[in-house]
Order: C-alpha cells, then structure tokens, then sequence
C-alpha cells in the first residue's frame, strides 16, 4: 500500500532533506536518512522515502510530502504517531494518508511554494534567530515587488541558479510572487511549478540589492534575459527559508493545505 505524509520540520540542524549514505549505514545528518529509519522502525523492514521537493541545508519546512510503500499492517494513526516518537524533536509527521499506487510526491504536485522571511532593523535578532535573515540597512520592499514581477510566468532562470544545480534545463513557470512588509519584518513568498537549486535564495538575494537601492528595479528583468549567474546578486543565507509545501490536484484527496484549487 502506498502512504502519503505531511512532515514538519527545522532544518538548523540538518544537512539537507536527500540522503547522502546507503541505507543502513546510520544516521548521515540528513532529514531523509531519520525519517526513513524512524518508518523502518515502525514497519520493521526497510521503507524508503521518495518527497516533493528537496531543501537545503538549513532549510525548514512546514509541510514537507511525501511517500512510501508499505505491507506492514499499520493504520494512518500508527504511521504518524510511531514514526513521530522515533524521530529527533526536529522533526515531526502530522499526517498519514493512504494513497492510489500512481501517486507520486514528486511528480504528482502541480506547484512549489517557499516562503523567506527577513528582519529589518538595525539590530540583530536574538528571538527567532534561526528562522530569519538580518538586513540592518532599509528596505524599499515596494520596489522589490514591482521589480519581482518581471519574473513572472515560465523563463529561463539560469541567473539564478547554482552551478551545482543537476536540472536538465533552467525553464521554470514562476506561478505568483510577492514582497510585502509587516513592520520590521520583511516577506518573499514565491510559487512555481518547480525550483532549480538555489533558486528562491538566489532570487531573494538579487531582491535584496533593489531594496538597497543599489540596483534599479529593471536590473531583476535584465538579470532574467541575461541569464548569466555571475552578475546576479548573491545567494541568500537559508535561515529565513521555509518550504512551505507542494500543491495537488483535489483528485488525491490530500488535506487543504496542499491541494491546489481547480
């Protein structure tokens, strides 16, 4: 049977969400090697973990998806409350769903959205410091959303992307992005069908030089043209980045928050 979960979970102190060992050779700092032991603990047999998209370390994620298959006679329940009490407190299933055998994390979601958050103010955070980026200089944000939108629709984002990025191509379709400020606290969220490697910190990090007022705003279109990496701005820390989930189509029966109006 195949399973789908909602996972939770703080990436500070995580090296990414893909595994970077086999399977059985312990635990490899990963938020995919965890899972897929606390899982295996559970079903007592190996399962292996396939997600919607993978972060970064230092990367957080609010809802997290993905699937496994198991036979183990376990019900939803089971699954989400075994596995939760096997895993570090960083990380948490909040949900369990069984699921049709063509549903696939990955392939199956129509629509990625991140959500980066930024302090601005002179001082440095103490409280909720791992969950946000520092810029002590002003920001004009309304700038940074006019210049956003020239990202809008499906583009060649070579600009921003890593070189370490494996995506066969660079054309993503950027669904819906905004810039908006709630006093000293500065918003990106960003909604694609999929992100390169990079991405959304790249994007974030050549935003950041608009609201400086060290670029103009027509700089972020001209970046996109360009395609040219080595001219963007840099990449954004992680802190301040979290996933906060794939969309589906209603026709998986997923919860609300990650399925996509029709």
């Amino acid at each position: 049977m195949r399973y789908a979960l909602g996972v939770e979970y703080d990436g500070a102190e995580f090296l990414g969400w893909q595994r970077l060992s086999q399977p059985g050779e312990g635990d490899d700092g990963t938020v995919q090697t965890r899972l897929e032991q606390a899982l295996s603990y559970v079903a007592n047999t190996r399962v292996d973990t396939i997600c919607a998209g993978r972060t970064d370390a230092g990367v957080h994620a609010q809802c997290q998806v993905v699937h496994f298959d198991s036979d183990a006679p376990r019900d939803p329940r089971a699954w989400v409350l075994g596995t939760t009490t096997q895993l570090p407190d960083a990380v948490c299933v909040r949900w369990c769903l069984p699921v049709a055998d063509d549903f696939h994390a990955r392939f199956s979601a129509r629509a990625r959205r991140y959500r980066y958050r930024i302090l601005n103010r002179p001082m440095r955070p103490a409280l909720q410091r791992h969950y946000l980026t520092w810029e002590r200089r002003p920001l004009d944000t309304d700038a940074m959303h006019r210049a956003a939108q020239a990202l809008l629709g499906e583009n060649d984002f070579s600009a921003f992307r890593t070189v370490h990025c494996q995506a066969p191509h660079a054309r993503r379709d950027l669904q819906a992005i905004s810039v908006r400020r709630d006093g000293d606290l500065v918003e990106v969220e960003v909604q694609a069908n999929a992100f390169l490697h990079h991405m959304v910190r790249n994007i974030v990090g050549s935003l950041l030089m608009v609201g400086r007022g060290e670029k103009p705003e027509a700089w972020i279109a001209e970046l996109l043209a360009g395609r040219d990496r080595t001219v963007a701005g840099p990449t954004a820390p992680p802190t301040g980045l979290v996933f906060l989930g794939p969309l589906y189509p209603p026709q998986w029966g997923l919860p609300e928050e990650v399925t996509r109006a029709v």
